[in-house]
């Protein structure tokens, strides 16, 4: 009767031990795959972050005024080029169950540094609205009120002056939403900006608050039903209807991940795999003193898991001060702030472990194949 195989006894402690001390053993290979990795995520996470930010700013952008929903042109590229009529305002004016409309016209100029100056034009009642933390409201022709970040970035102040163009105009008035696309922005007469902007009779979007009891949703869908070139957007959900931008973005968001995933596998069994070659009597002795194939196997692939998880904590932090190195550009962040959600961990970590899994997998197979006397043999 053949003598019993031996085993040792691996705890825990010692097991992630030798992992580590595996990973190790060729540090310079191991820090380029964890940055090969990094890199992919550090896209994944900034792309992600900024994309969020627009959305964000995008559903700032439903809630102006405390309207129940907008209208604009279906099947617009990008939300300020959308084109209405103020002959769609006095339509919607009378529409059943509609309490209030108010027609805003959206300009961008270049002030200072800024070349996508947010100018929105709407009815002098509106205006009158946006909460003044300085200053007084429009009383004339000539003035305007800004917001808060504009101050701060462009050096405004109530008293000074904003220059549009060939036109000046004086700051009466300082003004905080909390919408970053507006606090960074100015309030001027719809009919100034339209001036402005040479678009006489045009806003850009219109803003419906129904009356009290009726429900938003048969409103808005009643809308759209008499004419076919509006689209009421209530949730962020139906926003692309008007701004096709943010499917590019998403679509985007999706191949990039993707592309990172393949890139990184490719990475990461190369890593493995001149691991495993490297190794080979090793990993025979170890199957020769009783380690089973699928201890083996896990040894493999928490290797890779610990390289991925290594390269995602290092594409996280990249991947942030990515972002802050684009909020230095003026046109970025005068309508956008950046957004880190749990979403956007938890898919940089997804991508990791399907990096680290899918990686892993041939090597870790391979080695769970050899034979101990095969592998013992090994030069």
């Amino acid at each position: 009767m053949p003598p019993a195989r031996s085993s040792v006894t691996v705890t825990p402690v010692s097991f992630l031990t030798l992992i580590l001390k595996n990973l190790i053993r060729q540090p310079v290979r191991s820090a380029l795959t964890v940055l090969g990795i990094g890199i992919g995520i550090t896209t994944v996470v900034a792309l992600g972050v900024i994309t969020a930010g627009a959305k964000e700013t995008a559903s700032e952008y439903l809630r102006v005024g405390g309207a129940d929903f907008i209208v604009a042109q279906k099947g617009s590229a990008d939300l300020s080029l959308s084109s209405l009529s103020e002959d769609d305002v006095g339509r919607l004016e009378g529409h059943t169950g509609v309490a209030r409309v108010s027609g805003v016209l959206l300009h961008y100029t270049r002030v200072g540094n800024n070349p996508f100056f947010g100018v929105f034009g709407v009815d002098p009642a509106t205006i009158a609205d946006r909460p003044l933390v300085a200053g007084r409201r429009i009383r004339g022709p000539g003035e305007t009120v800004v917001g808060y970040r504009a101050v701060e970035k462009q050096g405004l102040s109530v008293g000074g002056t904003l220059a549009l163009g060939a036109e000046r105009f004086r700051v009466v008035g300082i003004f905080r939403t909390g919408n970053t696309a507006e606090d960074a922005g100015a309030y001027l007469p719809l009919a100034t900006v339209q001036r402005l902007s040479g678009k006489p009779g045009v806003v850009t979007v219109i803003y419906v608050t129904v009356e009290q009891g009726v429900d938003p949703a048969a409103v808005a869908a009643s809308i759209e039903r008499r004419s076919k070139q509006l689209a009421a957007v209530a949730t962020l959900a139906d926003y692309s209807e008007i701004d096709q931008g943010m499917q590019a973005m998403d679509a985007g968001n999706l191949a990039i991940s993707l592309l990172a995933v393949g890139i990184g596998a490719i990475g990461v069994m190369n890593t493995m795999v001149m691991s495993v070659f490297e190794r080979t009597r090793e990993l025979g002795i170890l199957r020769a003193v009783g380690w089973r194939g699928r201890r083996v196997l896990r040894m493999i692939l928490l290797e890779s898991l610990v390289l991925c998880l290594a390269a995602a904590v290092l594409g996280l932090g990249l991947g942030w001060l990515a972002v802050q190195g684009v909020m230095l550009v003026p046109a970025i962040s005068s309508f956008l702030e950046p957004h880190l959600s749990i979403a956007i961990v938890l898919r940089a970590l997804g991508v990791a472990v399907a990096v680290a899994l899918t990686g892993a997998l041939y090597p870790a197979l391979r080695a769970v194949r050899l034979s101990p006397m095969e592998a013992l043999r090994h030069e």
